[in-house]
């Protein structure tokens, strides 16, 4: 019986049958620009490497939560030695107002940039009054 070899092969810290506490995920938080005109909110958000199968956009009426798992690729043969980013995981929430239509949402994702519009509610924008002559 030689349970010695088959620990050091083992990565450190990890003893077979015993639950070893999980790291806590990393997640990215993307940046995001906001914009607001009359009729409604938009929000543009980097996500490179995020495919739209990828992605999970979930909305109430009090929030919006954006989540998801880029795909990097590394070419075959080759090895990755030195990484910044520790994570290909995203996640952003946001809170909504109650001028905005969360049953309206609209959201498309291009080139790495996700794109969500969030109208107002009908009865709160602005409209145009047609005045007739008397």
């Amino acid at each position: 019986m030689n349970d010695t070899k088959e620990l050091a092969r083992q990565p450190a810290g990890e003893v077979e049958g015993q639950a070893q506490p999980r790291e806590p995920d990393i997640v990215l938080r993307p940046s995001a620009d906001v914009f607001e005109d009359a009729h409604g909110i938009s929000l543009l958000l980097d996500m490179p490497g995020v495919a739209k199968d990828r992605l999970n956009v979930k909305a109430d009426r009090n929030g919006l939560v954006v989540e998801g798992d880029a795909e990097i690729n590394i070419a075959e043969g080759m090895e990755a030695l030195y990484a910044e980013v520790r994570s290909t995981r995203y996640r952003r929430s946001f809170s909504l107002t109650g001028e905005l239509d969360a049953d309206a949402i609209d959201a498309k994702l291009k080139d790495g940039v996700l794109t969500i519009r969030i109208p107002k509610r009908a009865e709160l924008r602005p409209r145009r009054i047609e005045v007739r002559s008397a």
